[in-house]
Formats: structure tokens, C-alpha cells, sequence
């Protein structure tokens, strides 16, 4: 266990206060100065600076979180891990962007689960940023993700690949054309995923690569939710540029149509990403039950 010490130093440093810290943790406030003297002391080093009613970590203080969230995301992992090693059941976690999370993953977990009976995968769906420092934090075990990463710092494979298409109402005007440019589509009410979205940083860097900035997309809304977006297209109130894995339904019965871009083509890689620390065990089960079975789900 982490010594309360540095939890409660933890708790300043994401408060900003003392006295926010103190009620988080229910200490008075006094105790709360206490143990950060003595870790000022013990540590030898200035970790916090008052400007007047302000604090400010210093380069100490800010290190000494970093260790902190480590020492906790190590925790996380190893009591998982010494869980796991005595229980019949094994539980594991995993990490999935909203698409994923929604239109793949579902089908695979339901498979493995039949294969695999002693064994629980607990499904956490969140945008590509939020997976990835869940990752990082060691709150999931493995993660599948959508949009660009550093392939260098990560563990990875390829699950499959996906496409990126603009995905109109059926009874939009531009459907009827048998193709259209990139700049008649930015003329028309974009809804956009929310910042941290896979998807959103993928076309943010097409587009900019086009020469089409912020101010010629014309976002309509912002949505995190994939379902919600479908509805609104539906309903002919914008467009979206979507998973074509997500729109396959909608397309199939004609409500959604994707309408054809002069020289667009995006394709991007579904990822199984994890840490050099993982439990391989399950992580080589897991991720080569779903790349054999995945089309046959």
C-alpha cells in the first residue's frame, strides 16, 4: 500500500489546495501541512510554494507526482495480477474507443466468453485519449483503439482495418450525385466527434493536409456519442465522417447513405495496445482468439 503520506501530497497537487485536500480526504487542514513537511523533510527538497493564497508545485513536487501516479498504476496492476493467480475466475480489463466499443468489440468478448468460461473481460469504452491514459495508468489491461499512437512506447497488433467515409442522410441532395468534391462536402453541417476522438484527430490532420483549416469545416455540433450522431444524419440535420463499420446497418436499410469523395480515401487500423508490463498470458489468448475469429462473428 502507498504510504497516505503521499496520497494526501497527491490530492493537493490535483485540488490546488490544502483546504480542498483536507475535506477530500476528511483530515484538518493542520494534518494536511504536517505531512507535507515531513515529506519536504524526509525528501530534503521545497516540494510546494504558497503565492499568496495560491500554491505552486515545484520541479520537486511535480517529479514526486509522476512517482506517485506510477506507484499507484503499479499497485492497481499488481493486486489485479495476485488476484488473478489464486481465483478460479480471472478477470481482466479492456479498454475500447466508442467505436470499437459499440460495433466491434461486443461480438468478440461474446465469443471468447463461450471459449472461455473462467475467464471475465470487463468491457471500458472511452474516447482514444481517455483509453490510452487508462492505459497508461494501468486501470485496463489491454486497450483497443482507434487513431494514431506512438507505436514506439506501446506493445501492439493489428486487429483489422477500417474506413472513414461521409455518411449523409438518405434524403440529403448531395446522395443523388455519383461523386462529389471534398470542398462541396465542407459547405454542409459537419458533426464532429469530440476532442480526444481517434476519428476527429485522423480527419483534423487530413483535412489540414488538404489545406482546409478550422474555419472550413463548418462544424455544426460536437458529439461524443456515435449513436447520437446516426440519429441526427438521419434526421437530415448534418453529415458525419464516420466508421463505415458503423453506418453498415444504416446503410443496408437505406437511411444512411455514404455519399463518394473525389480522390477521399482514409483507412485506419483497429489496434490491440498494451503495456510491456501486461499479463501476457491472457494478452496472447485474447488477442489471437479475436484476429482468428473476428470474421466470423
Amino acid at each position: 500500500m502507498i504510504d497516505t503520506r503521499l496520497i494526501t501530497f497527491l490530492t493537493i497537487a490535483d485540488t490546488g489546495s490544502f483546504t480542498k485536500a483536507a475535506e477530500l480526504l476528511n483530515l484538518t487542514q493542520p494534518a494536511v501541512s504536517q505531512q507535507v513537511k515531513y515529506l519536504e523533510v524526509y525528501y530534503d527538497v521545497k516540494l510546494i510554494r504558497k503565492i499568496g493564497r495560491n500554491i505552486k508545485m515545484t520541479e520537486e513536487g511535480i517529479l514526486l507526482c509522476e512517482y506517485i501516479r506510477k506507484m499507484q498504476a503499479m499497485e492497481r496492476s499488481m493486486k489485479n495480477h495476485i488476484h488473478n493467480q489464486s481465483s478460479l475466475v480471472k478477470r481482466y480489463k479492456l479498454g475500447a474507443t466508442k467505436t470499437i466499443g459499440s460495433y466491434v468489440a461486443p461480438d468478440l468478448l461474446g465469443g471468447y466468453k463461450k471459449l472461455f468460461s473462467s475467464t471475465e473481460v470487463i468491457m471500458e469504452v472511452a474516447n482514444t485519449k481517455d483509453t490510452f491514459r487508462k492505459l497508461l495508468n494501468r486501470e485496463i489491461d489491454l486497450a483497443l483503439v482507434e487513431g494514431p499512437f506512438d507505436k514506439t512506447k506501446y506493445e501492439h497488433v493489428l486487429l483489422q482495418e477500417d474506413e472513414l467515409v461521409a455518411a449523409f442522410s438518405c434524403h440529403h441532395p448531395l446522395c443523388v450525385k455519383e461523386e462529389v468534391s471534398l470542398q462541396d462536402v465542407l459547405k454542409e453541417h459537419l458533426i464532429f466527434r469530440e476532442q480526444g476522438s481517434g476519428t476527429r484527430e485522423i480527419m483534423e490532420n487530413y483535412l489540414l493536409s488538404k489545406g482546409y483549416g478550422a474555419e472550413d469545416w463548418h462544424v455544426f455540433m460536437e458529439i461524443g456519442d456515435i449513436t447520437a450522431i446516426k440519429s441526427l444524419i438521419r434526421w437530415n440535420l448534418g453529415y458525419s465522417f464516420i466508421s463505415k463499420a458503423a453506418v453498415q446497418t444504416e446503410v443496408a436499410e437505406g437511411s444512411i447513405h455514404i455519399v463518394p469523395i473525389k480522390d477521399f480515401y482514409i483507412k485506419r487500423g483497429f489496434y490491440f495496445v498494451w503495456g510491456k508490463e501486461g499479463p501476457d498470458i491472457f494478452i496472447k489468448s485474447f488477442t489471437d482468439f479475436c484476429r482468428m475469429h473476428k470474421k466470423n462473428l
